[in-house]
């Protein structure tokens, strides 16, 4: 009510009450009461149109401006205002209205960057996700998702789990979700182009505030790298078991024969002996090479670096390698720049070159020839071994530092090769940042490139 009264309209009800007493006095003292009554009549239109366009600009149309804006509010629009001004309760309903608008506006900014950090989080997640509702129907993928199966984001959403996904897997995790309405896990493998990739899903079902079922979320972890390291580690262990079991079993049989009687004839027991010694010093390099792997391997593993002259180092290996090298008439050349000097572990760089060279004389056949080259640029030292032997195949390329792995089994045992020749070579270059690549032709030869960081 008080702001019923405010002071112009308060002034023209006054004006009206007196209008109408003075309109009373006249029309007691004329007798052409005609004329006085529709002057009356005008006045008092004239006046109570004034009051009504004063309420219309007063109150009335704040109030209509106020609607508008609530309905823009309604609509989504954050940014509308009220800017008509106003007096008493229009005044005060307006504001409330301004601050209710950047209360929203804020909020919706703050959602926005919500969705979009909960978004970059869900496609930058290293696990497939799929989100499903109650009736199976997919409502989000995420980036992995996709490139582990393919498509894009509008081929699954919107879609029913089952007319998108097709391994069965997938299905029966998602029917044992819902039945069971606890964490399933399941396993599987999926075939990417040329690539075998193994699949472990986790379904977890979503419940509302009261417990009921409202969905389930599909995870897919990529487990492709745990499998092949299980595989490798059971490789491992059979290769290890099988390479010790050699010579051990010719120990134990000779040993047994020259306690059997074989002691008295001074051939044999000289000729067993020879053997027990050569299959103990196999035996005792395996068990080096193995230890010395499992040294690279370790994550705790530094490396001792020092000033290394590679002119030098190369001088200390060739008188070892050129005596192998006379025993099979095979040409050795050394082509190197003077002054190579480098930051490195001596010992590792001169284990690799020896490796390489003793390599490149064991699957070189007689009047052969190997080739040792070095050069440096700013950046790394660049060693080459090239040989003319027996080549390796191209679909064997890609396993030759797999340990144990051998491209002539028969070769390499005479040799006394144990198979892990190359796998630690390559561990070395690898602790050094540096990297290693072959080049090879079947019958041809081979060139082994080693690239050391200065």
């Amino acid at each position: 009510m008080r702001a019923i009264f405010t002071r112009p309209l308060f002034a023209y009800i006054v004006g009206i009450l007196v209008v109408v007493i003075v309109t009373g006095v006249l029309m007691m003292q004329t007798t052409d009461e005609y004329i006085i009554l529709g002057a009356i009549l005008v006045v008092e239109f004239v006046i109570l149109l004034l009051m009504m366009l004063h309420l219309y600009d007063k109150y009335m149309k704040p109030i209509k401006k106020a609607t508008r804006t609530v309905d823009e509010l309604v609509k989504g629009n954050y940014s509308a205002r009220i800017h008509q001004s106003a007096q008493g309760i229009v005044a005060d309903l307006n504001n409330k209205i301004n601050i209710l608008a950047r209360n929203l506006s804020e909020f919706a900014i703050q959602e926005q960057m919500q969705e979009k950090q909960l978004s970059t989080v869900i496609d930058n997640t290293q696990s497939g996700l799929v989100l499903l509702d109650e009736k199976g129907y997919v409502h989000l993928v995420n980036r992995k998702f996709t490139s582990m199966f393919g498509g894009k984001q509008h081929d699954y959403v919107g879609f029913l789990y089952y007319e998108v996904m097709q391994n069965e897997k997938i299905h029966e995790t998602v029917q044992q979700t819902f039945l069971y309405e606890k964490n399933v896990t399941e396993s599987f493998t999926q075939v990417v182009e040329v690539d075998k990739k193994y699949i472990e899903i986790v379904g977890a079902p979503i419940f509302n505030e009261r417990n009921m079922l409202k969905g389930a979320v599909l995870v897919f972890y990529d487990i492709t790298h745990l499998k092949k390291l299980e595989l490798m580690r059971k490789d491992f262990v059979a290769n290890v078991s099988h390479e010790l079991k050699t010579p051990i079993t010719s120990i134990k049989g000779f040993t047994e024969t020259l306690l059997d009687g074989a002691l008295d004839d001074t051939d044999t027991l000289q000729n067993f002996l020879t053997i027990i010694n050569d299959e103990s010093t196999r035996l005792q390099g395996l068990i080096e090479d193995l230890l010395t792997l499992s040294k690279l391997e370790k994550d705790e593993y530094q490396l001792v670096k020092n000033d290394v002259n590679l002119n030098i180092l190369i001088g200390e290996i060739m008188p070892i390698v050129n005596q192998a090298a006379e025993e099979k008439n095979i040409t050795l050349s050394i082509d190197t720049v003077d002054n190579i000097e480098f930051l490195a572990e001596s010992e590792g760089v001169k284990q690799v070159i020896i490796n390489l060279l003793m390599n490149a004389i064991s699957y070189t056949p007689e009047h052969g020839k190997v080739a040792l080259y070095a050069e440096e640029t700013d950046d790394c030292v660049h060693i080459k071994v090239t040989d003319t032997g027996i080549g390796i195949h191209k679909d064997a390329i890609p396993r030759i530092f797999e340990r144990f792995y051998r491209v002539d089994k028969a070769r390499s045992r005479n040799t006394g090769g144990t198979g892990l020749g190359l796998s630690i070579l390559k561990h070395i270059v690898e602790v050094h940042d540096g990297k290693i690549s072959v080049e090879s032709e079947l019958d041809k030869g081979s060139t082994f490139h080693v690239y050391l960081p200065k």
